[in-house]
């Protein structure tokens, strides 16, 4: 774990009981600093393709990024039991774990799971 600040290393190892306990995935490193747990292969209409994880987080100095990566705008309901956070595009920002309700994260991740599955064959790394 490359991770100096020992509370975020806590809440990322906190973080990776979590995501593993929700998905049923194990987690995989992606690029430098993002934990993705499963995978999806998506084409558009454009023509562009590619893969990427299904769900994760990155444990980053200000914020941990979360990323739910679909659906995130039909979470309002989720979101406000959440507690303190910032939304994205596809990825929510929390400053400190224990700030935030940890019964809504995991209702989040699985909900965004659910959210891409409908759209994407989600698998195991």
């Amino acid at each position: 774990s490359g991770i100096e600040n020992l509370e975020r290393r806590a809440e990322a190892e906190r973080l990776l009981t979590i995501f593993g306990e929700v998905t049923g995935f194990e987690p995989r490193l992606w690029g430098a600093s993002m934990v993705g747990f499963g995978r999806y292969a998506y084409r558009y209409d454009s023509g562009h393709s590619g893969e990427s994880f299904a769900t994760g987080f990155s444990p980053r100095k200000a914020d941990l990024s979360i990323y739910l990566m679909s659906g995130a705008e039909t979470l309002g309901p989720i979101l406000a039991r959440l507690g303190p956070h910032r939304m994205g595009k596809a990825c929510l920002y929390v400053r400190r774990l224990e700030a935030i309700d940890e019964g809504a994260l995991r209702e989040l991740i699985r909900a965004g799971l659910d959210n891409l599955a409908a759209h994407w064959t989600v698998q195991p790394v």
